[in-house]
C-alpha cells in the first residue's frame, strides 16, 4: 500500500513538474537576456513610464488659459477700451500687449509672442452711435490649429457679450423698460451648450488617454523586434527554433504579453482610478482588449523581424507602420472624413481596435458584449501570425547544415 502511494504520488510529480520548471527556467533564461541587454532592458521599464509621465506633465493642466494676444485701438475712447477689458476677461486669453500699429502687431505674432490680435478701427465710437456697425478685426495664427480655434472662439463669444451689452443700454434708453426686457430683447435666443463624456472639455483626458495607447503600441512593437533580435543573438536561430518553432517562439513572448499587459493595466488604473476620469464601462472588457491589442502588437513585431532577420530593418517596417497611430485612431480627426487609404492603414492597427473599446466603455457606458463582438475584426491578425510560421521555417530551412557553417553565421549575428 505504501509502496504504491509513493509511486503514484511519484507519478503526479513528474506529470507536472517538467512543465513548471520548464516555465520557470523559460523565464529565467528571458531575464538573463534581458539584464545583459540594457537598451532591451531600459525599453521595457523606466522608458515607457518616462515617456508616459512626459505626456502626462505636458497636459496637466488640462485647460488652455491666458493664451496671450494683442490689441491695436486706434479709437482710444472708453468704449474701446471697454471692449479690450472683455477680451482680457475671457479665461482663455490675456491682452499682454498694446500696439500702436497694426504692423507691430503682426510682426509680434511671426515672432510668437503672440497668438493674435484685434484691431479697433478709428471712429468706432462714432460708428456705433450712428448704428452703422463698426468692424473689429481679428487676426491668429491657425497654422496653430488647436490655439487658433481656442482664440477664434474666444474672441467671438468677446464681442457676443459687447453687442449684448450696448443693445441693453440702446433698450434702456428708450425707457419704459426693465433691465431682464432690456436683455431678452437684446438676446432673443440664449443657447446652452452642454459637452457630453468631457464636461470639462479638459485636453489631459481629451488627449493623454489618446496618446498614451499609441506610444503603448510603439512600445510592444518595438520591444517585440528587440526580443527576438536578442534571442537570435544570443542563442542562434537553429537552437531556438528548430525544434518545434511555433512552441518555442510561444514560450519565449508569453512573459512578455504578460509585461506589455501589465503596461496597459497600469495606464487604465492610473487614468480611471488616480487621476479619477469618468468611467462607465466594464474594466474586463477593457482588459480583454488590451489583451488582444498585446497579442496582435506582437504578431506584427515578428512578422517585421522575420522577414528580414535584420533588426535595422524591422525597426524601420515598425516605425513607418505605428506612426501614424494617433492621427488615424479618429480621436482629434474624424474616421468617416478619411479617405480610403487612410482607413485601410488604419484597420491595420491594433490599437484602432482598441480605443474604439476604450471610448466605448469609458465614456459611452456599451455593454461588454458590444464591445468585444466589435473585436472579431482583429481575427484578421491570425493571417500575418501564419507568415510568421512560414518565414521561420523558410529561414530555418536556409541555414547551413555543418556546425561550422552555423556557427560563423551566429557569430555574424552577434556582429
Amino acid at each position: 500500500m505504501s509502496a504504491n502511494f509513493r509511486s503514484t504520488g511519484a507519478q503526479s510529480t513528474g506529470s507536472y513538474s517538467p512543465d513548471h520548471h520548464k516555465a520557470t527556467s523559460t523565464l529565467l533564461r528571458q531575464w538573463a537576456i534581458v539584464r545583459k541587454d540594457k537598451w532591451l532592458l531600459s525599453c521595457l521599464t523606466w522608458i515607457p513610464l518616462l515617456l508616459a509621465a512626459s505626456i502626462w506633465l505636458i497636459f496637466s493642466q488640462g485647460i488652455a488659459r491666458d493664451l496671450p494676444v494683442a490689441v491695436v485701438d486706434l479709437e482710444h475712447s472708453q468704449i474701446s477700451q471697454q471692449f479690450t477689458r472683455l477680451v482680457d476677461a475671457s479665461p482663455t486669453l490675456q491682452v499682454t500687449q498694446k500696439y500702436s500699429s497694426v504692423s507691430e502687431a503682426a510682426k509680434a505674432m511671426i515672432e510668437r509672442d503672440i497668438y493674435g490680435y484685434v484691431v479697433i478701427p478709428k471712429h468706432f465710437d462714432r460708428d456705433l452711435y450712428l448704428g452703422l456697425n463698426p468692424q473689429v478685426s481679428v487676426f491668429y495664427n491657425s497654422q496653430f490649429i488647436l490655439i487658433g480655434k481656442l482664440v477664434n472662439s474666444a474672441l467671438l463669444q468677446a464681442q457676443g457679450t459687447f453687442n449684448a451689452q450696448l443693445e441693453v443700454v440702446k433698450q434702456l434708453s428708450h425707457g419704459d423698460t426693465t433691465v431682464q426686457s432690456a436683455l431678452g430683447q437684446a438676446v432673443t435666443v440664449q443657447s446652452q451648450i452642454t459637452p457630453l463624456f468631457n464636461k470639462n472639455t479638459s485636453y489631459a483626458q481629451f488627449l493623454v488617454s489618446a496618446v498614451i495607447p499609441a506610444l503603448w503600441q510603439i512600445m510592444i512593437v518595438v520591444g517585440t523586434i528587440l526580443v527576438l533580435t536578442a534571442n537570435v543573438r544570443t542563442r542562434g536561430l537553429k537552437a531556438w527554433l528548430s525544434h518545434s518553432p511555433v512552441k518555442s517562439l510561444f514560450s519565449t513572448l508569453t512573459p512578455y504579453v504578460a509585461l506589455f499587459l501589465a503596461f496597459g493595466i497600469a495606464f487604465s488604473f492610473w487614468f480611471y482610478r488616480l487621476l479619477e476620469w469618468p468611467f462607465n464601462g466594464s474594466f474586463m472588457a477593457l482588459t480583454v482588449a488590451q489583451l488582444l491589442t498585446v497579442i496582435s502588437c506582437i504578431i506584427m513585431g515578428c512578422l517585421f523581424f522575420f522577414l528580414t532577420l535584420d533588426p535595422a530593418r524591422a525597426m524601420s517596417f515598425a516605425g513607418a507602420f505605428t506612426a501614424p497611430s494617433f492621427a488615424f485612431m479618429g480621436i482629434t480627426f474624424p474616421v468617416t472624413d478619411m479617405n480610403t487609404a487612410a482607413q485601410v492603414w488604419r484597420s491595420l492597427l491594433p490599437v484602432s481596435h482598441y480605443i474604439e473599446v476604450q471610448t466605448a466603455q469609458s465614456s459611452y457606458g456599451v455593454s461588454a458584449a458590444q464591445s468585444l463582438i466589435s473585436l472579431t475584426s482583429m481575427l484578421w491578425y491570425a493571417i500575418p501570425a501564419l507568415m510568421v510560421m512560414l518565414l521561420i521555417k523558410k529561414h530555418l530551412a536556409q541555414l547551413p547544415c555543418s556546425a561550422k557553417a552555423e556557427e560563423a553565421e551566429q557569430q555574424g549575428v552577434k556582429q
